[in-house]
């Protein structure tokens, strides 16, 4: 259950967070919403594949973290045990809501307000990071969070123009893929899309150049070399069978 509420230097004072208990969050996702800014430190260990949203449609970036719902294969130990931790989970129990405000003048603003989730379990008074410091200043630990939030806001426009780019040039594909592990059970991968690598190998010479200028090919071929992490993904499911 996730219960937000707006920080603040009053009723925060004291809040710290248990920096053990923050990857808890990813504990039982198999998929991770991810951003371009942190493709070439997710392709090093995870398959980054697109996903659609249930309720709209929309294509989604994810970071694979296992094969099945619930089914995160670097949860071990209580412990995460990646390399690198994606964003999504790193910023937790920390949240961005819009909110809408009138002014003297009638104008309607937008104003970004960082929230935190009250039901954590990385939230403590005892132990941990603190969000303020005995002044009410904030912490070296707060700001990085909301530098670590910025990231994803900036990341969801960047994202948005990646995948303009795959769509009107018809890069996207469905991921096919029968896995039999070493038990012998099975399954098959279905509901995920990649870059259809032979379209990409035949774009046009604007094509190509349109991608570079607008820094989009480094993100297109991180992707392209993730999908071999669907092998270490495999082993690290054959380990957790035996």
């Amino acid at each position: 259950m996730t219960q937000l509420v707006a920080v603040d230097n009053k009723n925060h004072l004291n809040t710290r967070v248990d920096l053990s208990k923050v990857a808890q969050h990813g504990a039982a996702l198999h998929l991770v919403p991810v951003v371009l800014s942190e493709f070439i430190h997710l392709a090093v260990q995870y398959p980054i594949v697109l996903t659609k949203n249930g309720n709209t449609g929309q294509f989604v970036f994810s970071a694979m973290l296992g094969f099945e719902k619930g089914e995160n294969l670097f949860w071990q130990q209580e412990q995460w045990q990646g390399l690198y931790v994606p964003l999504q989970i790193r910023r937790q129990p920390f949240f961005i809501e819009a909110s809408i405000h009138q002014n003297n003048n009638e104008q309607h603003n937008n104003e970004l307000t960082v929230c935190l989730n009250t039901e954590s379990p990385a939230l403590s008074n005892l132990v941990g990071e603190a969000l303020f410091e005995v002044d009410g200043q904030e912490s070296a630990y707060f700001r990085d969070v909301k530098a670590n939030l910025s990231l994803l806001i900036m990341g969801e426009k960047e994202n948005e123009l990646l995948l303009k780019s795959l769509t009107s040039m018809e890069l996207i594909q469905p991921i096919s893929l029968d896995i039999t592990f070493a038990n012998q059970s099975s399954t098959k991968l279905t509901g995920l899309y990649t870059i259809d690598q032979d379209k990409l190998g035949s774009l046009t010479n604007d094509q190509v150049i349109s991608l570079y200028h607008t820094g989009l090919l480094p993100s297109i071929y991180a992707m392209v070399t993730s999908l071999g992490q669907v092998h270490a993904l495999i082993d690290l499911k054959n380990k957790r069978l035996n």
